[in-house]
């Protein structure tokens, strides 16, 4: 068998935003999925302030990929290394680090480091990687530096919001209802079309038509992780309304035998430049807000209580 060779990458781009501010994007993974393209769920297992130990889930080349990762954080020198600990085939080892360096009050420098060693260092395999990881990096600093190019209104570009409905049944049926969306179109008015595969158990990619209140339909594309212990299904919207840059979610039903609550959790980054040609030439990111706060709140709002419909139902048959 080949030896395994340490491949290396260099990816950089500056950013218009106070070094501090750009290390503070980094730093906080659990937003990723919704600062970083390829991310769609991160959970932060392990922290003492400096140690972290992840587990993510993000699209590589097309393909959903899971790892869990372990990073040091350096606040002071605005440095964080990473580690895989069991990396996601074909890779055998990869590590890596962001730095980020001041070039000024107002701008900074972002450089992402990644070393990585493919089984038998097969060259499909190695071309596979740099694919992916070239991609990925483009896509991740990209957004980065435009995130920060409006880093001062940062807060009224990201919102996260909730709805819940109490439902009469076990969890176990809410849940049943809401991780088998292939059914929705024959059981949801608002979805006219719905898509979805599931290579990989827990692990499903799809795609629906939503109709709104003015009749108008949107596709988007999903990848969903279900997590039937915890009574959870998070999920990244890959494909997006023009409204919307990034949008995350998570449903997440609790009970016992007597009843439970469903809750729906969505959390948003709004596309500035897209306002106005929306929602008209009047209109500013406080009515973008109001906008997919409703929207998104009045479709999710009817799967619960369709879910709730579905679950009574099932229990009183």
């Amino acid at each position: 068998m080949a030896a395994e060779r340490v491949h290396r990458t260099v990816h950089e781009t500056e950013v218009a935003a106070p070094a501090g501010v750009v290390y503070g994007l980094i730093a906080d993974p659990e937003q990723w999925p919704l600062y970083f393209p390829p991310n769609v769920h991160v959970e932060r297992l392990e922290f003492d302030g400096v140690n972290e130990r992840l587990r993510m889930w993000a699209t590589a080349n097309g393909q959903v990929k899971s790892w869990s990762s372990r990073r040091v954080l350096d606040a002071a020198a605005r440095r964080i290394e990473f580690r895989q600990e069991v990396p996601a085939a074909p890779l055998s080892a990869m590590a890596g680090t962001w730095i980020v360096e001041p070039l000024g009050a107002e701008r900074s420098r972002l450089t992402l480091l990644h070393d990585f060693s493919v089984e038998g260092d097969r060259a499909e395999d190695v071309e596979w990687v740099e694919r992916a990881t070239d991609t990925n990096s483009r896509a991740e600093l990209a957004n980065l530096a435009k995130l920060g190019e409006g880093w001062g209104r940062l807060d009224e570009l990201v919102m996260s919001f909730e709805d819940r409905v109490d439902v009469d049944a076990p969890p176990e049926l809410v849940y049943a209802f809401l991780e088998r969306a292939e059914q929705w179109p024959g059981l949801l008015p608002h979805v006219s079309r719905l898509e979805l595969t599931e290579d990989l158990p827990g692990v499903q990619v799809m795609a629906m038509d939503t109709l709104t209140a003015d009749g108008s339909a949107h596709t988007t594309e999903s990848v969903r992780v279900c997590f039937p212990a915890a009574g959870r299904i998070v999920y990244k919207q890959t494909r997006t309304p023009a409204l919307m840059s990034a949008h995350t979610g998570v449903w997440t039903v609790t009970g016992g035998a007597y009843g439970s609550t469903v809750v729906s959790r969505h959390s948003v980054v709004l596309r500035a430049e897209a306002v106005t040609g929306v929602l008209g030439p009047s209109a500013d990111l406080a009515a973008a807000r109001r906008y997919v706060r409703e929207a998104l709140g009045r479709n999710s709002t009817a799967t619960m209580t369709y879910a709730k419909q579905h679950a009574e139902s099932a229990l009183a048959r």
